[in-house]
């Protein structure tokens, strides 16, 4: 299920976490590739935890690369199913979400993200990756709620 597109703009880019808002993003944007020929670019984001300089206590077995690619293997299965002739394309990709969604939307035609609705004060303390999304990518930007 890889494939590339042949022009810029035929592609559509999504971010995928296996959260709820996640899915619903993911079904929305292959939807849209399947009515429009474009090819799906489905992404999912990993970091190492930060410490702040107090020693973490991981697992040995920690390997948040491969949770990452089990996220995505997820979304292959569903894809897999559900919309079959759709074109798509997964990265797994180290580092924050916001920046790698931003990269991603150079020469797409869409962005389509989910939004867990964390709410405004709590989007002020922790950041928001479809507001960051909004604010910077460099295509049109689809934020799907949940709820």
């Amino acid at each position: 299920m890889a494939a590339t597109a042949t022009e810029p703009g035929d592609r559509i880019v999504v971010g995928y976490d296996g959260s709820t808002s996640a899915k619903k993003a993911l079904e929305w944007a292959a939807n849209q590739a399947d009515v429009t020929g474009a090819l799906l670019e489905v992404i999912t984001t990993w970091t190492w935890p930060t410490s702040y300089g107090a020693p973490l206590s991981l697992p040995e077995d920690f390997d948040p690369a491969a949770s990452a690619q089990a996220i995505l293997d997820e979304a292959a299965q569903y894809l897999k199913e559900r919309f079959a002739g759709v074109r798509v394309r997964f990265d797994n990709l180290e580092g924050p979400a916001a920046p790698a969604l931003v990269k991603a939307s150079e020469g797409a035609s869409l962005l389509v993200v989910g939004s867990r609705g964390h709410g405004e004060f709590v989007g002020m303390l922790l950041g928001s990756v479809s507001e960051h999304c909004v604010a910077h990518a460099q295509c049109p930007v689809l934020v799907l709620r949940t709820g």
